[in-house]
């Protein structure tokens, strides 16, 4: 009766261990993270129960799979679970901007409808250029 006893709370504890890990992998581990820039072409907080900020980004680039080099765009959904950054977003229509998201595997309904996940703006200072201390100095010849 003691090993019956013993394999059943095994068992049990494996299972549950396993349903934890499963949960934290699907809805809570960051799978990927980065940064996207474009132009915001919607942005409105949605919802029935959870209200929840969903954005959708337009991104145009060059298609480099045709020879004539046409302009084509892509859709980037996202949504935001932070209020603070929801009104930056909101505040900032009409410009492009760069948002940084992190990607779940699985989503909550209290985090948005999207796997990917806005949490800051990242400022857009326009080109980089190296201050001339970083530049190398070698003697001309």
């Amino acid at each position: 009766m003691a090993t019956k006893g013993k394999i059943i709370g095994w068992t049990t504890a494996i299972f549950v261990l396993a349903l934890a890990a499963f949960i934290y992998i699907k809805f809570c581990f960051v799978y990927s993270e980065g940064i996207n820039e474009g132009d915001i072409n919607y942005f409105q907080k949605e919802g029935f129960i959870f209200k929840t900020y969903e954005g959708k980004m337009i991104q145009t680039g060059y298609n480099s799979k045709n020879s004539n080099a046409t302009i084509q765009s892509n859709e980037f959904k996202f949504s935001v679970a932070d209020e603070a950054v929801a009104n930056e977003i909101d505040s900032r229509s009409g410009r492009q901007i760069k948002l940084h998201w992190k990607r779940y595997l699985g989503t909550l309904p209290w985090r948005g409808n999207s796997q990917f996940v806005v949490d800051k703006i990242i400022e857009n200072d326009g080109p980089k250029s190296l201050p001339e201390d970083n530049l190398l100095d070698v003697p001309m010849q």
